[in-house]
Parts: structure tokens; sequence; C-alpha cells
């Protein structure tokens, strides 16, 4: 059965890969494209250019507090992560030790978490609104993501149990992790530690 499938799928990539490359080469009775599709509207581009730098810029309008944030997490959140944070089915988000010189590459027993490896917050932000709920992906509103953020930071020991995050909170969170990474500026050369 395994054979077939392969078979069929190395048809289809040949079928798939000759007709891009007719497309690229039109001749007379080819067309140069396929006639399938259509341009994406400006509106549905918006929907999906969703992406959150680590600047803040990309978040959007909203508001969310660590109580709202408990609340949404023992409901979407913790029969995955933990009742705590602590992992569950999936990954661990609350954690504080990172050795004492960020081992991680050396001590494979430290988790890595919100807490001591993330380097932004505004990541968490974007990563829980285009990924979470597992189940649901991209289900969860602005104000709900602020909200499980706020919680997840505060469970963290980052921010305070009444701490509000919204587009202009969040960036200024400062990460423990943060001056851990050296940014990537595309350039090459030496690399700056």
């Amino acid at each position: 059965m395994r054979m077939v499938v392969a078979t069929a799928l190395v048809a289809v990539s040949a079928s798939a890969f000759a007709l891009a490359q007719s497309g690229a080469r039109a001749t007379a009775g080819q067309p140069s494209r396929l006639g399938i599709g259509r341009a994406a509207t400006a509106d549905e581009i918006k929907k999906l250019d969703i992406d959150v730098m680590p600047d803040g810029r990309g978040l959007p309008p909203g508001r969310g507090s660590v109580g709202d944030g408990a609340t949404l997490y023992a409901q979407k959140c913790a029969s995955c992560h933990g009742k705590n944070g602590e992992g569950a089915t999936f990954d661990r988000l609350v954690a504080t030790d990172s050795g004492k010189n960020f081992d991680f590459a050396i001590n494979a027993k430290l988790p890595r978490a919100v807490g001591n490896y993330w380097p932004y917050a505004t990541t968490l932000y974007d990563y829980t609104y285009r990924a979470m709920p597992f189940t649901q992906p991209g289900t969860l509103t602005p104000d709900e993501t602020y909200a499980l953020v706020a919680y997840i930071l505060a469970l963290n020991k980052i921010v305070p149990a009444d701490a509000v995050m919204d587009q202009a909170s969040l960036p200024k969170v400062k990460m423990p992790a943060r001056d851990r990474f050296v940014p990537d500026n595309r350039r090459g050369g030496k690399v700056v530690k």
C-alpha cells in the first residue's frame, strides 16, 4: 500500500513540476497560466497579516488582565500545559531557572519555557494568537490573547498579579532572557556576542 501511495505522490509531483515548467515556457497550444484560483483580496490579505514583531509592531488594539487570563487559561490551556503551566501533554510554560550561565546547550534537564528562555513577550502574543489553542488555532480574540499572555507572564513572575497587557504595555515587558540572544542582522561577517 505504501508503495502505491509513494508512486502516486511521485507521479503527482512530476506532473506538477512539468506543468510549472510548461507555464514558464509557454508555447503555442500550452497556456502560460493554469487558469485556477484568483488573486487574494485586500481584506483577505489583511486577515492573514497578523504577525507581531519583537518591538510590538503589528499588535492589535485590545487589552487583557492577569485575572481574566487565569479564567481563560483554566478553560483553554490547562489540559495541555498543566494547571500551573508546569507542562502536561504539551510543553511547560513556566520555569525561571536558566542555569548559572544560560546552560541550555550543556544541560538537557533545563526546561525551555517562557520565563527562562523566551526573549520577547510580543513573540508570546504572536504565537498564542495564531496557533492556540491547539485544537482550535486562531480562535482567540485579541483581548483573550492579551489576557492569556498577561497570566502566563505573571505565572513566570515577570509581571505583577494585577498587570494589564495591551499594545502599549506588552512591548515594554523586559523578558529575563532578552539579552541572551544575538540579533540576526543578515549581513554576515563577524558574530557579535
